[in-house]
């Protein structure tokens, strides 16, 4: 079994996290729980930065909170000096609350509101990444009402697809997001942006994907967009300090998943711009990147208390647990896959294949397919690994099912971050319903 960051074994054949066991985690908190090791987090956001530092180069490293978004991971995220990327005016405010530097936050979207575009101006952060012009023209106004400047980056898409999955690709052509480099999008863009008198271009934004396994694609989305960057100083005279190079580096969730160290994916980026940057005689700009499910990815661990069981004969063995689709919808959403371990027994040789089930009322709430472990008892704890992203933040009330509760620990420490949600959080917002007519 592969474990993650400061996960072990201790001698009671129990798994711990941080130092702590997951079973009397468990205990303490109940279950379902979100578990997070913060120095991995913290681990993997210097492992990205130093890459950088080796290279010798400007740049920043924004955390994209969509993975998971909290006050008190955007603190973490804060203390190892990271900026952050927010994609509404949710994630914005919960930005401001955690008391996050606001000019190292971007604004991302494809569809912002005004209220939301007001905001990011009445913050004063430090960047908006343009996706239309819809957007462009907003912007317009509302600097010029408010006679305020405003850093934009402009997203393009460069025309590179990843290889994953078509809910997850983003870098194509045919997307929802950013203008295209190839069929002149990207060029009116620039026309309608450039020179206004508050929104000051800082240089282009590209995503290609997600959950990616190898430099190729990220290599191909430097070179284009250096090349336009360069083609707009040839026909403007206009330097772009910034290349946001987006984000979507892979973690390994089972044995079948290769992912590349930090490391490489930043060395290979650099590399890329500088010598294309080099060839085109044009300035090295300064490189972003938003890594998300790279730093909090495997990070994270659920753990579940095992119920009922039931067996299919000659077909399969279901282990339910007190969780499922509510809390993590990707199985159900793109067939995702992970791996699990007995918290409580793991130590115990793995003989049994079951099909760990939600309690969600849907047939096709399925945690894991095929999970390999010993024999399972109700009262078991399983911890699923890996669901550090997009497990809590794509949460729902489904069956008015409450969210779990989110622990960090680090260093034999244990924290309540976000508490479970009860039933009266249910119908908080929830209204009487009344047969008086208004206006009568």
């Amino acid at each position: 079994m592969h474990l993650y960051g400061t996960q072990a074994i201790n001698e009671q054949g129990h798994l711990t996290i941080g130092g702590i066991d997951s079973v009397d985690l468990a205990k303490v908190y109940g279950t379902p729980l979100f578990v997070y090791d913060i120095q991995l987090f913290r681990d993997r956001a210097k492992a990205f930065q130093k890459t950088f530092e080796d290279e010798a180069i400007r740049y920043q490293v924004a955390y994209a909170s969509k993975a998971f978004s909290s006050i008190a991971i955007y603190q973490v995220a804060a203390e190892e000096n990271l900026s952050l990327d927010v994609v509404s005016g949710g994630e914005l405010y919960t930005a401001v609350k955690a008391g996050f530097p606001k000019e190292k936050i971007h604004f991302h979207g494809n569809n912002k509101s005004e209220t939301e575009l007001r905001m990011a101006f009445e913050e004063q952060i430090g960047c908006i990444v343009v996706d239309n012009f819809y957007e462009i023209e907003l912007l317009k106004k509302i600097s010029e009402e408010l006679e305020q400047s405003m850093n934009i980056l402009l997203r393009v898409t460069p025309g590179v697809e990843a290889h994953t999955h078509d809910y997850i690709t983003t870098g194509q052509e045919d997307s929802k997001f950013g203008f295209d480099l190839k069929n002149g999008q990207a060029d009116e863009a620039f026309k309608r942006a450039y020179g206004h008198s508050f929104l000051k271009l800082m240089g282009l934004h590209c995503h290609i994907g997600s959950q990616i396994f190898d430099t190729t694609g990220f290599q191909l989305a430097a070179e284009k967009l250096v090349e336009k960057m360069s083609e707009w100083e040839k026909d403007f005279g206009y330097r772009c300090p910034v290349l946001n190079l987006g984000g979507g580096f892979g973690i390994r969730y089972t044995d079948e998943d290769t992912p590349l160290e930090p490391a490489v994916y930043v060395r290979d980026m650099i590399r890329t711009v500088k010598k294309v940057s080099a060839a085109a005689n044009f300035p090295l700009p300064e490189i972003w990147i938003e890594p998300g499910r790279s730093l909090i990815g495997d990070a994270g661990t659920t753990l579940y208390t095992v119920g009922s069981m039931k067996e299919v004969p000659g077909l399969r063995k279901y282990a339910a647990v007190d969780g499922g689709m509510s809390d993590n919808i990707r199985p159900a959403l793109y067939g995702a896959k992970y791996t699990s371990l007995i918290a409580n027994k793991a130590n115990a040789e793995a003989t049994e294949l079951y099909t760990i089930a939600g309690k969600l009322c849907e047939s096709g709430d399925k945690l894991i397919d095929e999970a390999k472990l010993p024999a399972v008892e109700a009262g078991d704890i399983l911890s699923m690994f890996c669901t550090g992203a997009y497990g809590y933040s794509m949460a729902s009330n489904y069956n008015r099912i409450g969210r779990p509760a989110v622990v960090f620990v680090e260093n034999g420490e244990h924290q309540l971050v976000v508490r479970r949600e009860t039933n009266e959080d249910l119908i908080t917002h929830d209204m009487s319903y009344t047969k008086e007519v208004k206006g009568q």
